[in-house]
This record gives C-alpha cells, sequence and structure tokens, in this order.
C-alpha cells in the first residue's frame, strides 16, 4: 500500500473541506442555500481524511530491511515521529468533523467523531485524547445514553492508568462509570470498575475505603450462582485492609464475613488469614511467611497481595522486609 500517497490524498481533502466550511458562511452561500450541504460535505470529508491518516500510520513498511543497526534505529525514530504526527493529523480531522457536526445538530455523529479524535490522539496525545472523550461523553450523557458514556469513562480512566500515571484521576473516572453502569442496572459492569476504585484505593492507602467497596462487591455477588465463587476474594482483600489498619479489626472483620458468607469459612484464604493473625499476634516472622509461602505455592500471590501481606509484615517486630 502506498501510504505516502494515502497522506497526500488525506491532506488533500483537508484542504478542501475547509474551503467548503470557510465558503458556507460566504455571502452567496447564504443567499442561495447552499450552505448546509457544503457543511455535511465537509464534515464527510474530514472523516475521509481521518481514515486515511490512520492507514498512513505505517508508512516506513520495509524501509530498512537490509540496513546496518545504526541506520535502523534512525529510520525508527524518524518512523515514530512520523507516526506521532499522522495520529494527530487524524484526531484534528476527526475533531474538525465533529464539530461541524455539533453544528449541525447532529449530536450522535458529533460523539461518534470526538470518540474517533480520542482514540487517533490516545497514541500520540493523551491529554487530548482525554479532552476529546470527555466531549463524548457530555454529548451521550446529554442524549440519556449513560451506558456507552460509562463506557468512555472506562476508557479515560485506562489513559490515566498506563499514559499519564495519575491514579486519582483513574479512580474519579472508574467511580463515574460504576454510578453510570448502576443507574442503567449494569450491576455486573459496575463491580468491575468498583474493584478497580477497591484496588488503587488499598495501593494507595484509602484502606476505609476500599474495605467499604469490597465488603459491597463481595455482597453484591455472594447471593449470585455464577458470581458467588469470587465472594471470598473479596472478603478477602477487605480482611487485609483491615489488617493493616489494626489486627482487632480484621479479627472482627473475618468473624463477620463467616456468618455472612460460611464458604468463607472453609476458603483457604480465611485459613491463611487466621494463621497471620495468630503468628502477628505472637510477632512470629518465621511463622508469618511460611504460612504465606504455603498458600503462594498453590494459589500464586500477584502483585497487589504480595504488597498488602509485605505491609502487615512490616508490623511485625524483627521483619526482614521480605515474603521468601
Amino acid at each position: 500500500m502506498d501510504t505516502s500517497g494515502k497522506e497526500k490524498e488525506a491532506m488533500q481533502l483537508m484542504a478542501e473541506a475547509d474551503k467548503k466550511v470557510k465558503s458556507s458562511g460566504s455571502f452567496l452561500g447564504g443567499m442561495f442555500g447552499g450552505s448546509h450541504h457544503k457543511v455535511e460535505d465537509a464534515c464527510e470529508m474530514y472523516a475521509r481524511a481521518a481514515n486515511m491518516f490512520k492507514m498512513a500510520k505505517n508508512w516506513t513498511g520495509g524501509l530498512y530491511a537490509h540496513t546496518a543497526e545504526i541506520i535502523q534505529t534512525f529510520y525508527g525514530l524518524v518512523s515514530f515521529c512520523l507516526c506521532v504526527c499522522v495520529y494527530v493529523a487524524a484526531g484534528n480531522a476527526f475533531c474538525q468533523g465533529a464539530r461541524l457536526h455539533m453544528q449541525l445538530q447532529n449530536k450522535l455523529d458529533s460523539a461518534t467523531s470526538f470518540v474517533d479524535a480520542g482514540n487517533a490522539y490516545k497514541k500520540a496525545d493523551p491529554q487530548e485524547a482525554i479532552n476529546c472523550l470527555n466531549a463524548a461523553i457530555d454529548i451521550y450523557t446529554d442524549m440519556g445514553r449513560f451506558t456507552i458514556a460509562a463506557k468512555h469513562h472506562i476508557t479515560i480512566a485506562e489513559v490515566y492508568e498506563s499514559e499519564l500515571v495519575d491514579i486519582e484521576k483513574a479512580i474519579a473516572h472508574y467511580e463515574q462509570a460504576a454510578d453510570y453502569y448502576k443507574g442503567e442496572e449494569s450491576n455486573s459492569s459496575a463491580n468491575k470498575c468498583l474493584l478497580k476504585v477497591g484496588h488503587y484505593s488499598a495501593q494507595l492507602e484509602q484502606y476505609p475505603k476500599a474495605i467499604e467497596i469490597y465488603e459491597q462487591v463481595a455482597t453484591n455477588t455472594m447471593d449470585n450462582p455464577l458470581l458467588k465463587y469470587n465472594a471470598k476474594e473479596y472478603f478477602f482483600k477487605a480482611s487485609l485492609c483491615h489488617f493493616i489498619v489494626d489486627e482487632l479489626n480484621a479479627k472482627l472483620a473475618i468473624e463477620k464475613y463467616e456468618e455472612m458468607f460460611p464458604a468463607f469459612a472453609d476458603s483457604r484464604e480465611c485459613k491463611l488469614l487466621k494463621k497471620l493473625l495468630d503468628a502477628h499476634e505472637e510477632q512470629n516472622c518465621e511463622a508469618f511467611t511460611e504460612a504465606v509461602k504455603e498458600f503462594d505455592s498453590i494459589s500464586r500471590l500477584d502483585q497487589w497481595l504480595t504488597t498488602m501481606l509485605l505491609r502487615i509484615k512490616k508490623t511485625i517486630q524483627g521483619d526482614a522486609g521480605d515474603l521468601k
């Protein structure tokens, strides 16, 4: 595919669309009533141009297949820079189309174009991607389409997670998505968002908030035949958060969870918690570590669980600082 040709064609389309927009506001255009059609044509041109820019993102193809390593590195950098330019150009074109659709009161088309712009900008300008997605969300919520608005809040949260590394803002968007899903009775989707909030709240040492969320999701799932197996995991995580705050809190919480959900009492997670409580009460680092290793040999600990357990272990006198 001649991607450089696609880029040139896209730029020509952008120029033609700009001309149509300018002429739509002229005296003659207004007199003869052609301005509306010109704006519609411009919207279509911007969308076509944006898609051509997207098609041009791999335009260095086989440029450096048989060159020396240093030349590969050089062209790789050039390729990256050109791709960034292409993504920005595509985003700009979609944004132009979105604004014109709003002028024409085509709200749904405008929202779709803002989402397309956001997806293009994610590759090169995460903050601008968020701006576009927020613009789309405003339109969707105004139209009462809260489920799709929630979906785009999740996308924004993921950008904050992976690109901008602003966990507080990621939490805020997961919370908003959960609220919208709840309002639409999409409880399973709401729970997924809440679990993200609980995960990051605990990481940020906001334990009361994390506990509330894990208890809420556990309660929501323990009576569901398809989901109740997961309830023990959420009660386990709530217990760990309690444990970090206070040992007595953890004991009382575990007793409460066993009463609420008898299957939790027989789980490996609950048995581990009780061993950890005993080791903590005795200030026995070796017993604590041995209990964790035994559990890990059957159910591998992820990074979140490892972090929480290390935080608990560090409250034991003579802690060696790891779980091995």
